[in-house]
């Protein structure tokens, strides 16, 4: 048993002054109010552990690439040491083969006890052809009777999916609703009444907004109309200053506010890399001021970790501390429904922390109650 007693305490709902918070086998055992004697003390803001629902790759792997055992273990210790100890690997667009192997994989992974992985995120291939992206055309379909039988098998683990309102149909969307699939509207160009429908059809959130998606026209709202009007889906967002203009997102903070939005990395395998560049479907993918892009300057993922995405989240959108650590931990937790889990520091919990400094820098961080740096 061991008491940590930090200085400030991010709880994910608040940030309190005193406490101490007391762990065993890797869990969260009781958080009191005060410090405690013989606790631990620690100089900084003791915060829940990062989860990112968007990683593609990491440490010069992508899970595309090779969806196995050592590319997810790869890709975890790529993002640890930027206060990631949960991810979603994320498989974009490609043959349904390749989606089979990647569920196996995080299966297996997770039967290993490959510490941060949290599930599977499938990125498509249900998406629009005019809004894919750098996702290949040769893998876009509609979504069919075989896919859904993949996706709703039984699992162990949370699976995000990815898809078009056009790709898909609202009975589909009921059914893998109904087998806990949890489902993210992207790439793209539906009408707002088509998003409309498919949010009520199963729908609960939207994939890095803004990116992939027609621009919000006053009679013309698309997806993105879709997302800010509603109050109770949440929505991911890319926020590294360049995917989405800082005025853009602070609209997005404006109306989803940091119960609703999700700080996501979509970050490929250049992030803990020396390698500034990588190939993606055989086409070389190279980060040039500060972005990953295809030779004709097409967005391809992202040069970003989660932990920038908070700093940035204080300086580009105005949030408090207690905001952006929000949007970085028990807001995707409650879009995974994982938040009795993971994303708060409360009894019960994982005992998943980061230590931060006066500008949220990143001092420690702990993994099942185990201090990894």
């Amino acid at each position: 048993m061991q008491a940590l007693s930090p200085k400030l305490l991010c709880t994910g709902d608040e940030i309190i002054e005193g406490a101490t918070v007391h762990i065993d086998g890797g869990r969260i055992l009781t958080v009191a109010s005060t410090p405690a004697p013989g606790a631990t003390k620690l100089e900084g803001l003791l915060a829940p552990g990062y989860i990112d629902i968007q990683v593609n790759g990491g440490g010069g792997v992508l899970f595309n690439d090779a969806p196995t055992l050592q590319t997810l273990q790869t890709i975890a210790a790529a993002h640890r040491p930027f206060g990631v100890t949960g991810f979603m690997a994320t498989l974009i667009s490609d043959d349904r083969s390749k989606a089979a192997r990647a569920i196996e994989a995080v299966e297996h992974a997770l039967k290993s006890g490959v510490e941060g992985l949290l599930g599977l995120h499938l990125e498509g291939p249900w998406l629009s052809d005019p809004r894919r992206g750098v996702h290949p055309s040769k893998f876009l379909r509609q979504l069919d009777a075989e896919d859904i039988q993949l996706l709703t098998r039984k699992r162990s683990f949370p699976l995000l999916i990815t898809v078009a309102p056009e790709q898909i149909d609202a009975a589909s969307l009921k059914t893998l609703a109904a087998a806990g699939v949890k489902i993210s509207l992207g790439h793209t160009a539906a009408s707002s009444e088509n998003v409309e429908a498919a949010l009520a059809a199963g729908a609960t959130g939207f994939t890095h907004l803004f990116n992939a998606m027609p621009p919000l026209e006053g009679r013309n709202p698309g997806p993105v109309g879709a997302a800010l009007a509603n109050r109770s889906v949440w929505t991911g967002l890319i926020l590294d200053g360049i995917h989405v203009h800082p005025t853009s997102a602070r609209v997005a903070f404006a109306a989803k506010t940091a119960n609703k939005l999700i700080l996501v990395s979509d970050a490929m395998s250049t992030i803990g890399s020396k390698d500034p560049s990588m190939s993606l479907f055989g086409e070389k993918i190279t980060v040039r001021d500060g972005a990953l892009r295809t030779a004709n300057g097409t967005l391809a993922g992202a040069h970003l970790e989660l932990s920038t995405a908070v700093r940035n989240a204080v300086s580009l959108l105005g949030a408090t501390q207690q905001e952006a650590l929000r949007m970085a931990t028990l807001t995707p937790a409650e879009f995974l429904g994982v938040d009795k889990d993971r994303g708060r520091i409360a009894p019960g919990a994982r005992a998943d922390f980061v230590l931060l400094g006066p500008t949220l820098d990143l001092k420690e961080i702990w993994i099942a109650g185990k201090r990894i740096s």
